[in-house]
């Protein structure tokens, strides 16, 4: 039963992020940035493009500063960037970015394993980041990972990332994204996470994040649809991965969800036709097909 259909879902395509941070051979700069702007160009105008972290513990960002730098985003178009403590806030800062983005777990090894800290340490780093960031004129936004599960603990209590996901809003944070980090999630699971959010706080602070492990992500993101959320990220062409999530498959793509949303009646802004050529120029960026669905058919003609 359609709850609170909307008539316009907005996509965070997390691709040069999200989706590149996994790949095992060097992405040159100039391949990352042909990505960014076939997305810009197929109407997306909300990418996250890279995170300041330590080039030790994700080498393939290594360019953050650089691919910063060298991106212009046009009028309408928000650019942002993970930024896990003090020092990749100043470099967001200092590279021009409006938006940032924090990130945690709400599993306590999992928090260990991605940030080397506990999730108490990383809401005390993001008390250091959050206010400054919003006191500079940015936007930022926070994930919330491994809602469903968690490779290491199993089942987490939703509950725990609820009140997690409080506190980042109360710090500041616009919205959080929940996460299904390494695919597990169920309709009938992510019907009773959405409702336990949406009892607490308003849709629009809210996103979902799913991963494509066992071909679930789709139907958990249509469930989503269906309880009224209007904020779904997304990673062209299904590319993407955890590095501290062992067997995580891909992202959601973000052809399969645009496909199914305008085919459903519900806005994105987005260009079917050129986010399916993006997916081209995502793998041959990388070297290798893609698993998205729609990428790989590409569009039915219609009759004249």
């Amino acid at each position: 039963m359609l709850e609170h259909l909307p008539d316009r879902v907005s996509v965070y395509e997390v691709s040069p992020r999200d989706g590149l941070q996994n790949e095992a051979a060097p992405i040159p700069l100039d391949g990352k940035k042909r990505l960014i702007e076939a997305l810009i160009l197929s109407g997306l105008t909300r990418i996250e493009l890279t995170s300041f972290v330590s080039p030790r513990w994700v080498p393939q960002l290594a360019d953050a500063d650089e691919l910063v730098r060298d991106v212009n985003a046009p009028e309408g178009v928000t650019l942002s960037a993970l930024c896990p403590n003090a020092k990749g806030f100043e470099r967001a800062r200092a590279a021009g970015l409006a938006e940032i983005a924090v990130f945690m777990s709400a599993s306590e090894t999992h928090n260990k394993k991605n940030t080397n800290k506990s999730i108490d340490q990383s809401l005390s780093v993001f008390s250091e980041v959050v206010p400054p960031a919003l006191e500079a004129g940015m936007r930022v936004r926070a994930y919330v990972s491994t809602v469903w599960g968690c490779p290491y603990e199993g089942e987490v209590d939703p509950k725990r990332a609820l009140d997690i996901s409080k506190r980042l809003l109360a710090l500041g944070c616009y919205q959080v994204s929940l996460g299904d980090t390494i695919g597990v999630g169920t309709p009938l699971q992510t019907r009773r996470i959405c409702r336990l959010f949406l009892d607490a706080v308003p849709a629009e602070k809210l996103a979902l994040h799913f991963h494509d492990t066992r071909g679930t992500a789709l139907a958990n993101a249509l469930v989503g649809v269906e309880m009224g959320f209007r904020d779904f990220d997304a990673s062209v062409a299904g590319l993407g991965g955890c590095p501290y999530a062992p067997g995580a498959a891909g992202n959601l793509a973000t052809e399969d969800l645009v496909y199914m949303l305008h085919g459903m009646g519900i806005e994105t802004g987005i260009d079917l036709e050129k986010l399916i050529e993006a997916g081209r120029v995502a793998e041959s960026v990388i070297g290798r097909r893609l698993p998205g669905k729609v990428h790989q058919a590409g569009l039915m003609r219609k009759r004249s």
